[in-house]
């Protein structure tokens, strides 16, 4: 990439991401942190500390490869023609900090810094389709990891015969959500079936969702009255001491059905506490969705979890995976189902910000 058009991406992304307004809140973020009182409440330091140091690292990232640049501008013009190749590393690496910044603007929307609430479940394909479903969840906690994010299992129900049947993980981390959000939707599996005696290819289904961890200021009213709660005993994996107590929670909301399970700790007070987040969580979404209800579009709508509806193909017979929303196409499923995911990522986040055109879906 030649350096006119490194300077003409920076320029480009000079107006999305308006650095003026940004130093200027970076400011006001520094001010607060220099006020004594602020750190009487540790919560609202922690919220204003860590939205100071992503500023300050957008900013700062800017405003270096802007010099960057601009020395390199003029180092060009100095140098003869044929010593010009010299200042190639140099551009390879302005480039690859132009590619981390433009990577930033797709995380600019509501929520995308906060943790992540992902839920698997297993849809068409009876055994295969749990069997899949714990594919999926061993793919986001190995993602997860990659990534130096803190995975706490919130809901765990084994398959009746193999897998899972329901899973629902919390995912602590910067940009947990807004990294995960294009998983939302329909993945499909076409394999040779380990559970079929003569090996015949079968194709299965699993429905993953995912919503943002809501702060505890955000307005969500959960009214004794309207909340059903439930204790028992925890089942599936989790040790002899989690089994063999009732430390499981549910938790129903009664005006709208929607339930929470948790039984990952042997703590039945912190199941609790955990299971009231989540289910404020998805209130939290319930509402936001009714918002947006008018102007949700293809891409936004509830498919059922079968054929027709699927987001991404894995076929593991012919060696590939291919995203039906960016055309991106892997050839290496074992390292993708391993969690190797980012460029399906952000290829991702490029068609939810509308930079990508969406793809012609070609069912395999």
């Amino acid at each position: 990439m030649d350096l006119e058009r490194l300077a003409q991406r920076l320029e480009g992304l000079r107006g999305i991401f308006d650095i003026p307004q940004k130093e200027n809140r970076l400011k006001e973020l520094e001010r607060r942190l220099e006020d004594p009182s602020l750190w009487n409440d540790p919560e609202a330091a922690r919220k204003v500390s860590q939205e100071a140091a992503r500023l300050r690292r957008t900013v700062d990232t800017f405003r270096s490869l802007e010099s960057d640049l601009q020395g390199l501008l003029e180092l060009m013009e100095e140098l003869p023609a044929e010593e010009r190749e010299s200042l190639k590393p140099e551009l390879e690496e302005a480039a690859k900090k132009l590619d981390e910044l433009y990577h930033q603007t797709l995380l600019n929307f509501p929520h995308a810094e906060k943790n992540a609430i992902l839920t698997i479940q297993p849809g068409a394909g009876g055994t295969e389709a749990c069997d899949w479903a714990e594919m999926l969840l061993r793919m986001y906690t190995r993602f997860a990891e990659r990534q130096g994010f803190q995975v706490e299992v919130v809901d765990l129900t084994p398959g009746p015969e193999a897998g899972i049947d329901y899973a629902q993980i919390l995912v602590k981390g910067e940009n947990a959500y807004g990294l995960l959000s294009p998983e939302a939707g329909v993945h499909r599996l076409v394999r040779p079936s380990p559970f079929d005696a003569s090996g015949r290819r079968h194709t299965s289904f699993a429905g993953v969702e995912v919503i943002p961890e809501v702060d505890e200021d955000v307005e969500v009213v959960l009214k004794p009255e309207e909340l059903r709660i439930d204790v028992m005993r925890a089942s599936g994996p989790g040790g002899q001491g989690v089994n063999t107590t009732d430390s499981a929670v549910r938790v129903v909301h009664l005006p709208t059905g929607i339930t929470v399970t948790c039984q990952t700790t042997r703590s039945q007070i912190k199941n609790k506490e955990l299971a009231l987040k989540i289910l404020k969580a998805r209130l939290y979404e319930l509402e936001r969705k009714k918002r947006e209800e008018e102007l949700k579009a293809l891409r936004g709508e509830v498919r059922p979890i079968e054929w027709g509806s699927q987001i991404r193909s894995y076929v593991l017979d012919k060696n590939y995976v291919k995203d039906h929303r960016t055309g991106l196409m892997r050839h290496d499923p074992e390292n993708v189902l391993d969690g190797d995911l980012m460029d399906l990522i952000w290829a991702g986040l490029e068609w939810k910000a509308g930079r990508r055109q969406t793809a012609e879906v070609e069912a395999e």
